[in-house]
């Protein structure tokens, strides 16, 4: 079991995934594009076995290593770094934040195999990409829990999946293996598994604020591992630039 995650940006997703790991007994480097100094209050609020770095620093110091930043800045992840490493994947298109990008938008590829070839020395694995971070976080449960929720994982390498479900297991979470790099548009925005499987259906007539506070303080519904199959086996592929999905919820 990995000791040290590293995390390559510490926003939404990046956050709750530190928060979960240090509940789980392991050791975080948080980075992100800013500078370790932005990182002082969380690293606080983690405590000892958290502590800021630089992407490079946190890519190195990571038994595994988490890449959990706008996909248009995929190509400054610190590849050389990272060789050798399992790094999962936990970035999503949005046109309507990363511009558009031809190849997601033709369905010639998906987003993680962009990733995969600018890491071409690493072994990338899909996954935390498909619920919310506020789910994330608050869904999280033991082993044997009945209303332990799994998360989908897809990946080229065999051996750096399984090590990715160890991590969701220690995190908790069941993991369903939804296939290749290839399939991993299976858990991508606008397809069945993804955010709203997790969420209740939000009320209708909310203001702004009020549809905020719903996101922000809802308790997500448990998704098990058959029903996360399910989702992933129906789903139809569409163009990537035509799945329009909610920035705060991925």
């Amino acid at each position: 079991m990995a000791k040290t995650l590293g995390l390559i940006g510490a926003g939404n997703i990046g956050s709750a995934l530190a928060r979960l790991a240090v509940a789980a007994g392991l050791n975080v480097v948080l980075s992100n594009s800013r500078g370790p100094e932005t990182l002082t209050d969380l690293v606080a609020e983690l405590g000892e076995r958290a502590r800021a770095a630089t992407p490079t620093e946190a890519a190195e110091a990571g038994d595994l290593v988490v890449a959990t930043v706008p996909l248009n800045t995929y190509q400054q992840l610190p590849a050389a770094a990272l060789v050798g490493k399992t790094v999962i994947d936990t970035m999503n298109y949005y046109p309507e934040r990363d511009d558009r990008i031809a190849e997601l938008d033709a369905g010639e590829q998906t987003s993680s195999a962009l990733v995969q070839w600018h890491l071409a020395d690493s072994q990338v694995v899909k996954a935390f990409n498909n619920i919310d971070f506020v789910r994330l976080f608050s869904s999280a449960r033991p082993v044997g829990a009945d209303d332990r929720s799994a998360l989908p994982v897809a990946g080229d390498d065999a051996a750096a999946k399984a090590q990715v479900a160890e991590l969701l297991d220690a995190l908790g979470y069941d993991a369903v293996d939804t296939g290749s790099l290839a399939d991993s548009w299976r858990s991508e925005p606008g397809t069945p598994v993804y955010v709203q499987p997790y969420l209740p259906a939000q009320p209708e007539g909310l203001t702004d604020t009020e549809k905020w506070r719903w996101f922000s303080e809802t308790p997500g519904l448990p998704v098990p591992a058959d029903r996360v199959k399910e989702l992933t086996d129906t789903a139809v592929r569409r163009s990537a630039g035509d799945a329009r999905a909610t920035l705060a919820q991925g």
